[in-house]
């Protein structure tokens, strides 16, 4: 991950070794400051923790959806 120095825009950026160093998508600012890998460790944790979340959420969507189809079909019966 990068912080442009110029702009102040993070952006994640995949450098080749013996490749040129990346630019600002922002700004085109080659003026970078590398981030501290540590948050790319962090951010997987939280990506992971968001994702159960989304899942669990997207889980209690259906289910309710479900229900309210079922009383839906079950009242229209009557």
């Amino acid at each position: 991950e990068y912080r442009c120095r110029a702009c102040d825009h993070e952006f994640e950026a995949v450098v080749i070794p013996k490749g040129n160093p990346p630019a600002c998508p922002a700004c085109a600012s080659g003026d970078l400051e590398r981030l501290i890998s540590q948050f790319a460790v962090s951010s997987d944790g939280t990506r992971e923790m968001n994702l159960k979340s989304a899942r669990k959420q997207a889980a209690k969507i259906r289910k309710d959806k479900q229900v309210a189809e079922h009383e839906a079909i079950h009242h229209h019966h009557h």
